[in-house]
């Protein structure tokens, strides 16, 4: 696991200066507010910084670690996610931003995490509801609408 963190903290460190000096292309501060290379910059410089701590911490750290990837079922769990990700990404032009959400939500949380279905729902709708009063409400990004109309 040392070598994997290394090596990711070195990729995530020239990613992130990278994404930072690529939002200096941008207004950062505009007359009415901060402009659309405020948040790029913020979010470059600040996985800059983490990927920094993360390749000094694997460093420092001594012996080889643990192995890079889990074993048995927490392998299983992993390619789980990684294929519901693709498929919510997939198929979010069919269905929508918030509906896609909201099954993605429900389909991790009672099926692979086991939670009851109050907890389930409970989670997903709050989550899919701030997702998108933040984003297409108030910030007026829109989402991609599905069959369903929304």
């Amino acid at each position: 696991m040392r070598l994997a963190d290394q090596v990711s903290g070195a990729l995530l460190l020239v990613f992130g200066i990278g994404f930072a000096v690529g939002a200096r292309r941008y207004p950062y501060w505009t007359p009415h507010g901060p402009g659309s290379g405020f948040l790029p910059l913020w979010l470059g410089l600040t996985m800059a910084v983490l990927a920094a701590a993360l390749l000094v911490g694997a460093t420092r750290r001594a012996g080889p670690g643990g192995a890079w990837l889990p074993g048995g079922r927490a392998f299983t769990r992993l390619i789980v996610v990684v294929v519901a990700t693709a498929l919510f990404i997939w198929l979010m032009p069919w269905l929508g931003m918030a509906p896609g959400t909201f099954l993605f939500l429900v389909a991790l949380l009672r099926f692979l995490e086991g939670h009851g279905w109050g907890t389930t729902l409970g989670v997903a709708v709050a989550t899919t509801t701030v997702n998108w009063l933040v984003f297409m409400y108030w910030l007026s990004v829109p989402f991609p609408i599905g069959v369903l109309g929304f």
